[in-house]
Parts: C-alpha cells; structure tokens; sequence
C-alpha cells in the first residue's frame, strides 16, 4: 500500500468539508477547556470484539460512547447491558446499518425507529456518517447527531493496524471524537489501536470521557 503524505492523512481523518456545510449543527468535536478526548465504537455488540474493548477500557478507567445497531442489541443483550452497567454512554446507530443516500426516507425512519425500542438514548450516529439533508433535519428533531472528528479506518481490511494507529495519533487533538469499530470486520485493527490509543492518551493526561446521551 502506497503511503499517503500528512494532508492526504489528515483530510481521510476529518469528515468530508461539505459536512459541516449541509449538517451544519452536528457533534463533530466537543467542546471542552480540559484535556478531555471521548472514543466511540459503532456496529456492536459484537460478543469477542465488544468484551475486549470494555476490558481495555476498564484497565485505563476510560468511558466510552457506543453506538450500537438494535439487531444486535436484540442478539446480545447481555453484551449491551455491560456496557451500561460499566458507566458508558449508547447510540443509536440504526437496526440494520441502511445507508441513508440509498435508503427511501420512510424505510430508513422506520429502521432508526425499530432500534429506538431497544436503545434508549438521544444520541444518534447514522451509518457509514451518511444522511440527507431531509433525514437529518427530521432526526436531529429526536436525537443530538453525533459524527466525529477523527476516523480511525479500522474498518478498512487493506489497511495493517499501524496505518490506523497514525491516524489516531496524528488527528486526536482536545475534544475529539474519535470513531472505531466493535465489529469482527475491524477487530484486528481496532483493537491493538485502541490499546496503544489508551496508553498514549494516559500518558499525555487526556482523560477519556462517554458523550452523555441526554
């Protein structure tokens, strides 16, 4: 794999620029006076993926924010339930993973509504970070709309594990919200990433937080 230069890095970090220009009012980074970074993880439960992130989690006593599909929540309710018991806050991330530029309006509020019954919370992530304008004006009525500012990749298989932990490294600043991926697919990235992320991060003093839900 050809290396990409730091720009080429930076801007596969950041959402796309358009963003911020058509979902103007989302969550891309919060706003905060402390040396404070908040890790998501979309697409889980996952039972082998999700377990061992929260057991990293628990050694560096960080708080996370998973965004979790509701078929999965209904596979694995256990799973689900841990992550609340252990103090981190979840999303909504859909029922099935529809993609919102190809999904019609009613089916794809029918699938955010589907996962509704089994997650309780107002935080909202739609997958693959894509939405309408017209979707986005409607759920952000029910939900706070949370995208990211720095997007590991993890879910990308061409990619080795350090090429993830570059882009970690380089683009989590203060504030940040940074995406990975409890899912079989991203595992062997994301999990060594996240390791090495959390060590980094208690090195430097960032404290890791859960975005609340309300």
């Amino acid at each position: 794999m050809k290396p990409l230069n730091k720009y080429a890095l930076l801007q596969t970090a950041r959402p796309p620029a358009v963003y911020k220009w058509v979902l103007h009012d989302a969550l891309y980074r919060m706003e905060t006076n402390q040396k404070t970074v908040y890790l998501t993880f979309d697409d889980g439960p996952t039972p082998g993926v999700s377990d061992l992130a929260l057991d990293l989690l628990k050694t560096y006593q960080a708080k996370a924010s998973f965004f979790c599909l509701g078929k999965n929540v209904e596979a694995f309710p256990e799973l689900f339930q841990r992550m609340l018991n252990e103090g981190h806050s979840v999303g909504n991330h859909s029922y099935s993973h529809p993609d919102g530029w190809k999904t019609p309006n009613k089916d794809y509020f029918h699938d955010v509504a589907q996962a509704e019954k089994v997650i309780n919370s107002g935080l909202f992530r739609p997958p693959y970070g894509k939405l309408s304008p017209f979707q986005y004006l409607q759920l952000k009525k029910r939900f706070r709309v949370v995208l990211w500012d720095t997007l590991s990749l993890d879910y990308d298989q061409n990619l080795e594990p350090e090429f993830c932990w570059d882009i970690v490294r380089k683009n989590t600043r203060n504030g940040s919200i940074v995406v990975f991926h409890d899912s079989l697919k991203a595992a062997p990235r994301m999990l060594p990433v996240l390791e090495k992320t959390l060590n980094w991060l208690s090195k430097e003093g960032y404290r890791m937080q859960a975005i609340p839900m309300k």
